[in-house]
């Protein structure tokens, strides 16, 4: 069986972040063959244009992360009905310079928790149109808009709850049959 590689975005940078925890219960729910690693985003200094002839090393780092990846998962909270300022901060800068976009055909999931009631539905569709002008090519479904309750997520990553836990870990055979899909016609450089 075909191991393959997955980088994932935390967009909270909080260390508390449920987002995080959720994560690491993706992680955990994921089918053996994929294999994982977040590529961090708090040290990224704002994107300007000025920076696209001299990327400093952390843009850099970052770009070689995604290369590294045979997918990517975002894991993202939902700030004022759209996506945290540092995830699309590490977005413009792997999708720049002009002509050097690293999300250009990457099979990607996107998925988030909250306390509230609607989890992140507003901010994964804000994340969807940015990615769909990435070119990434995006799991459409199953859709995932988690309610978070520290009870069902513990720090570690275990989910209690054996339906949330079925849920999740069906989303992320669903990401590998997806990423399978995208890699057998648009093989990663």
């Amino acid at each position: 069986m075909t191991t393959y590689t997955v980088g994932y975005f935390v967009g909270s940078l909080s260390s508390k972040s449920i987002n995080r925890i959720l994560s690491k219960a993706l992680v955990r729910l994921a089918p053996d063959n994929l294999e994982f690693f977040e590529i961090p985003i708090g040290d990224l200094p704002l994107y300007s244009q000025d920076y696209d002839d001299d990327f400093p090393p952390e843009a850099i780092a970052l770009k070689e992360a995604i290369g590294r990846a045979d997918a990517i998962l975002f894991v993202t909270p939902e700030y004022n009905r759209s996506i945290p300022g540092a995830l699309k901060n590490a977005i413009d800068w792997a999708s720049r310079p002009w002509g050097q976009n690293s999300f250009d055909h990457i099979p990607a999931a996107v998925i988030g928790a909250s306390i509230g009631a609607i989890g992140t539905a507003v901010a994964q569709q804000s994340l969807r149109a940015v990615l769909s002008f990435c070119n990434a090519r995006q799991m459409t479904a199953p859709e995932a808009y988690i309610h978070y309750s520290p009870e069902v997520f513990l720090d570690d990553g275990e989910v209690t709850n054996d339906a949330t836990a079925a849920f999740l870990s069906n989303f992320m055979v669903e990401f590998r049959d997806h990423l399978v899909r995208v890699l057998t016609v648009l093989p990663r450089q």
